[in-house]
């Protein structure tokens, strides 16, 4: 809306231009983000349910009686914003509206007096990253100059195009996997909160730097994605509510964001991944939330359905089991995590972007 109202009073007042510039909409989009949710999100505290605590979870009684569900506060900021600052395009529409969805599944389950158990979640979460799949689908398609739908993967020069069942299925399977490996990792004050920071801000720059960049693109041998600037304003106003939210929620928290807030941010941050046409980029902006939340899925799958034990000395997800078994405070834990990830996130960026 205001990328609109810049072009039409730029005639009146020459300043108004700069609404147009995605730079400032970019800063917009961050420094509101946060303010708004810095200074309203405490107002909020009433509407929210009380945390139950976490079945098997290290200190859980902690977070017992916590507000929760401040992802309820802060993704509804987030797709405002959205609307408010960049020309919306009908698909980003639609993931905003999807990632919305997605909190409020996650909301009502936090809102419920007994859990809602892991399948009735995990069938949820599935019909929304297979709805997402399609939405992706012909996103991709439609921002192909070709018309095709294609991946670019590292160690290989050409795009690899790719049929859309195909896709589906790899997007569904990333999308569900980053949604659940997200909400498993919201278990310490603070690190799925950072974790996601450091995966929006790469995602972000990756965007607006490199893929939305036709020259740099067109150098670092990556397809140009013209709409990638709007891309970019919407994880910095993810970022920026997320800031705002991590300004209370650091230890010891004032509030918790739940299902509400893990899930939608897991389904964004699966959803930009594969906009970009790369799905492995997964790997640069999550591996440690992939890892510390996704090895448990896996473990607990394969014995529930395949009576096969892997990994029985340790505990998932991760983070409990340094506590436990290495005596990490929740401060050694969010910092050691988010070091490993930064680590991660820069090898991995020069790795996709220059060995091709």
């Amino acid at each position: 809306m205001l990328y609109y109202i810049g072009s039409s009073l730029q005639s009146i007042f020459g300043p108004a231009r700069l609404l147009q510039s995605f730079t400032v909409l970019i800063a917009l989009a961050l420094y509101a983000g946060f303010i708004l949710t810095e200074q309203l999100l405490p107002k909020w505290y009433r509407f929210l349910p009380s945390d139950r605590g976490r079945e098997f979870t290290i200190n859980a009684e902690a977070a017992k009686g916590k507000p929760t569900g401040a992802g309820s506060f802060f993704i509804t900021v987030f797709v405002l914003l959205c609307f408010l600052l960049i020309p919306m395009q009908l698909y980003q529409a639609a993931i905003l509206l999807l990632t919305w969805c997605t909190m409020v599944t996650g909301f009502l389950d936090d809102k419920s007096v007994t859990s809602w158990g892991e399948y009735k979640k995990g069938l949820l979460d599935l019909i929304i990253s297979v709805a997402a799949s399609f939405v992706l689908y012909a996103a991709c398609k439609q921002s192909s100059e070709s018309g095709t739908v294609f991946f670019w993967l590292p160690f290989v020069t050409d795009t690899i195009t790719v049929p859309e069942p195909l896709y589906i299925v790899v997007s569904t399977v990333l999308l569900w996997a980053s949604i659940n490996t997200t909400n498993c990792t919201d278990g310490v004050d603070g690190l799925s909160s950072t974790l996601v920071l450091i995966a929006l801000i790469t995602l972000g720059s990756v965007f607006y730097f490199i893929l939305g960049h036709k020259i740099i693109a067109t150098y670092l041998l990556v397809p140009h994605i013209a709409a990638g600037a709007n891309w970019a304003v919407m994880t910095f106003a993810l970022a920026g509510v997320l800031m705002g939210y991590l300004w209370h929620n650091a230890y010891p928290s004032n509030v918790l964001m739940g299902d509400a807030g893990s899930r939608a941010l897991g389904f964004f941050i699966g959803a930009c991944v594969m906009f970009t046409g790369n799905p492995f980029l997964i790997l640069a902006t999550s591996s440690i939330i992939f890892v510390n939340g996704g090895m448990g899925l896996m473990k607990v799958a394969l014995l529930r359905f395949f009576k096969v034990h892997i990994f029985s000395n340790i505990r998932f997800p991760l983070h409990d089991h340094m506590r436990k078994k290495h005596g990490w405070s929740p401060a050694q834990v969010l910092i050691k995590f988010m070091i490993m990830q930064l680590l991660i996130t820069v090898a991995l960026i020069g790795v996709f972007f220059k060995i091709r």
